[in-house]
């Protein structure tokens, strides 16, 4: 096998988003993450609730844009319906 092609194997520090710190072993000696145990749903109990009525609204506002541009055709009940010529 060769030698030295390994990256070093040292003690770093883990620091989350919500505060948590801890030590570990990685080739880097911080490393930042946004979910550690202390705060995942899974493993604190708590469940969050996810705000998506943004995503609705905007969706809203986007087809009620579409909407006035589709309403300026005229409709296909709108339209004038020609007698059939008689036959002679």
């Amino acid at each position: 096998m060769k030698k030295n092609i390994h990256p070093a194997w040292m003690r770093a520090t883990v620091v989350c988003a919500c505060g948590n710190t801890f030590e570990t072993f990685a080739t880097k000696e911080l490393l930042k993450i946004e979910l550690c145990s202390k705060c995942h749903p899974h493993f604190t109990g708590q469940q969050r609730i996810v705000d998506t009525g943004g995503q609705v609204e905007r969706f809203m506002r986007r087809m009620a844009k579409a909407t006035p541009a589709k309403a300026d055709a005229p409709a296909a009940s709108e339209e004038t319906v020609k007698e059939p010529a008689p036959t002679p």
